[in-house]
Order: C-alpha cells, then sequence, then structure tokens
C-alpha cells in the first residue's frame, strides 16, 4: 500500500550541511539557517564584518563632553575605551595592556587624567601612549641593579593600540582599520543625507540608556530594522495609532552597496482600514489612559517624515521615531546573543517641555516598551527555529527578489540588500 507525501514535510539531511553549502542557492532572498547558527562562520564574521573594512558605532560626544571624560564599550566583541583627552581630542583605545594582555578598564564610564593595568600597574596616557612602567630600571638591592627592562625597551612602541577615530555630528565612530575609507565614502550620500538630517550640527544633550540582551543572532537586529514588513503587523501600538503602517507614505533608501538602509515614513491617521483587515494586532477598541503619549509636535528639521530608521551596518541603528530619538548599539555575544545598547537623546536647545515629550515617547522602545518588546521576543523565537532545523532557511521575497530602493513598505529589499553584501564581505 503507497502512503501519501506529507505535505510540507521536510526530513533533516543525513549528513550535516558541508562549508561550500553555507549558500547554495543563487541570490540573496533565501537565508540558509546556518547564517545564524554556526560558531565558525560567527567568527569570521567578526572579523569580515566588525574589525576589517567597516566603521563601528562607539558613541556620542555627549557621553564624554570635559576633558578626561571615557566611557567603555565594545566593537564587535573587543572592549574599547572613548576618551576625551586634555586637549579636548576624541580618542579610541583598545582596553588590553601591552604588557601581559589584561582587560584593564572595568568602570563603564568615569573621569581620569590617565589609565593604569591593576596587575603591573603599567601607566597610559589618554591617547594610549605607554608612560609610566613599574621597576623599568631595575631595583637597586646590595649595592648592584637587580631587573629591569631591556636598554632598547622604548615605551613609544608598547602604548596601546589605538583606532581610527571619526566623528560626525556629535556621532563618534572608530575602525581598528586604519586604512578604512572615509566615514562620508562608507555611508554614501544618501545615508549620509539622511545621518545629516538628525545629527545637523546642534548639540547633543544625554537623556538616559537602556540595555538588554537579546538571545538571537546579531543580524537579525539589523533585519528587523530593515524589515518594514512586520510592523503594522506585529506591534499593536504602531497599526492601531497609525505611527507605523503598510498604508503609510513611505520610502526605503539603501547605500551603492546594499549594506545600509534608511526606512522613511510618514504617520497615518490610524483607525481600521484595509490594511487591517483580518490583522490581529489591531485594536479597534483600544484607547490610552494617558493621551500624552501622542502628544506628537511636529519640528521643523523632520522636513517631513515622521519617522526615519537607519540602520548602519554592521553596529549601529539610529533612530527618529516621532519626538523620541536614539540611537541603538549592537554588540554581538557569540552567534545566538547580542546586548542591545539604547542611548536616548535630545538636544541642548530643547525646551523642558521637549525633553519630557522625548523621555515619554522614549517608553515605546528599550527592552520594556510599547513596541520594542515585541522585537526582542520576535527575534528569540526565530533563533529557537534556527536552532531547531539548522539545515533549512529563511524567506525574503516579499516584492520579488531584486535589490532596489522603493517608494512603498511591502516589500523585503533592504533585506535582500543586506545579504547581498554580506555574502560578498563573506565570500559565500
Amino acid at each position: 500500500m503507497s502512503t501519501a507525501p506529507q505535505t510540507g514535510f521536510d526530513p533533516a539531511p543525513t549528513a550535516g550541511p558541508q562549508p561550500s553549502d553555507i549558500w547554495p542557492a543563487e541570490g540573496s532572498s533565501r537565508i540558509p539557517f546556518r547564517v545564524y547558527t554556526d560558531e565558525a562562520l560567527y567568527r569570521r564574521e567578526l572579523d569580515a564584518c566588525f574589525y576589517r573594512n567597516h566603521w563601528n558605532y562607539v558613541g556620542l560626544e555627549a557621553e564624554v563632553p570635559n576633558p578626561g571624560d571615557f566611557k567603555r564599550t565594545v566593537i564587535g566583541e573587543r572592549s574599547v575605551i572613548v576618551t576625551r583627552d586634555a586637549a579636548g581630542d576624541i580618542n579610541v583605545v583598545e582596553n588590553v595592556c601591552a604588557h601581559r594582555g589584561m582587560k584593564f578598564c572595568r568602570e563603564k564610564r568615569g573621569n581620569r587624567t590617565d589609565f593604569h593595568c591593576p596587575y603591573h600597574q603599567w601607566n597610559y596616557d589618554l591617547k594610549g601612549n605607554l608612560q609610566g612602567v613599574p621597576f623599568r630600571r631595575g631595583v637597586k638591592q646590595d649595592g648592584k641593579i637587580n631587573g629591569g627592562m631591556p636598554k632598547d625597551f622604548k615605551p613609544e612602541d608598547h602604548g596601546l593600540t589605538r583606532l581610527k577615530v571619526a566623528t560626525r555630528g556629535g556621532v563618534i565612530f572608530a575602525s581598528f582599520d586604519h586604512d578604512i575609507e572615509s566615514l562620508e565614502d562608507f555611508l554614501g550620500p544618501e545615508i549620509c543625507a539622511y545621518f545629516d538630517r538628525l545629527f545637523d550640527g546642534r548639540k547633543l544633550k544625554l537623556l538616559g540608556y537602556n540595555k538588554q540582551r537579546i538571545p538571537g543572532n546579531w543580524k537579525l537586529m539589523q533585519e528587523n530594522i530593515k524589515d518594514p514588513y512586520h510592523p503594522g503587523l506585529l506591534h499593536t501600538w504602531f497599526v492601531t495609532f497609525g505611527l507605523w503602517r503598510a498604508d503609510n507614505k513611505s520610502r526605503l533608501v539603501m547605500d551603492a552597496h546594499g549594506r545600509h538602509a534608511a526606512m522613511v515614513s510618514t504617520r497615518g491617521q490610524g483607525g481600521g482600514g484595509d490594511v487591517t483587515s483580518g490583522v490581529s494586532s489591531f485594536k479597534a477598541s483600544m484607547s490610552l489612559n494617558d493621551m500624552r503619549f501622542l502628544d506628537i509636535v511636529q519640528e521643523d528639521w523632520w522636513k517631513g517624515p515622521t519617522a526615519v530608521l537607519m540602520t548602519l551596518f554592521p553596529s549601529v541603528i539610529l533612530q527618529q521615531q516621532v519626538n523620541s530619538v536614539s540611537t541603538r548599539h549592537i554588540q554581538p555575544r557569540g552567534h545566538d546573543a547580542f546586548d542591545f545598547v539604547w542611548t536616548h537623546f535630545g538636544f541642548e536647545d530643547d525646551t523642558e517641555e521637549m525633553t519630557q515629550r522625548r523621555l515619554r515617547q522614549a517608553n515605546l522602545f528599550g527592552p520594556a516598551g510599547f513596541v520594542s518588546a515585541d522585537d526582542g521576543e520576535a527575534i528569540e523565537c526565530s533563533q529557537e527555529g534556527f536552532a531547531q532545523k539548522p539545515w533549512h532557511r529563511a524567506l525574503a521575497e516579499l516584492d520579488g527578489t531584486g535589490v532596489e530602493n522603493t517608494e512603498h513598505m511591502v516589500t523585503e529589499t533592504l533585506i535582500r540588500g543586506m545579504y547581498a553584501y554580506w555574502r560578498r564581505v563573506m565570500g559565500v
């Protein structure tokens, strides 16, 4: 007796995938789950995407406003320190002692005139130059000198690893690769224009932080903010109150490489319509106990759009969602987890009323945000699915398989663009 085939049956392969099978299909619209689950591939990513050929976000100048201020952060998995030295210059140095490799700075932020490693007290200035070595010339005992560094030891050869630094509009980027192109060339003209729309020269004012660890691959957050398909389906707040949904006036823009993107949207009126029909997240009867959450004031610098979310590959998301503005720093913690650090800010010329508005609207975002909590859970559940079925693939074919800018949000073009770039960088 014959048995009818099972619909959707997808058995595991009898042998594990080979290195040549990382991305066997043509195009970048069918994404192998291995891209999210393979630890060896992840280690290659750190080098190719974070440590070479890319500018990485490390902070805002407003976080280190005074000489001596410092902030500890990461690029990929490598700990770095952002400093402002006595001359007012921004420096970024690796948090690894040149002597025995200790990660010497444990404070998250502070102010100091120099750094020293507690292990052997090697001392560095805020630029990373070695300026003190205990017992460098030995120790005198019983009329003779014991020990000491060799006579040809030169402190200038043993400073901290210094990174190349670029600042623009109060935002700090750094790279381990000193041969990297300029930040402006890295961003490209269209993305640079949206960057300058937000960081237009006004002095920034730090408002606060959120931080969470999300149990998913770091690329999933880049994907999430290159994905206009989900906001009007997953997020009750967005679809019900019209902040982000498929019928909003919108534009999706990439740089020439497809690595960076801007999702641009203008808020609609909310309420029911064709795009909410059958959408379970839409709650027609939902109302707010505190209407101040929708106290949205148009700002001149918006130049029209009420939301622009930029993804700068690989490390940061720059968000303007109505009056809330923030950076979101992606910090990988292995192939299946990343730390996500939100830095909320405003501008020094904001009124106190606007500052309070920005803080209030920031409740939409962050680990417990009315919107962003949905994303963290969706990413976690996706990672669980990838691990369960590592031989399978994801699909990103809404609006076809091509990679191009669009004037609508019913598409996955930005995800395809990122993976076309990722494949080139990774050689797969």
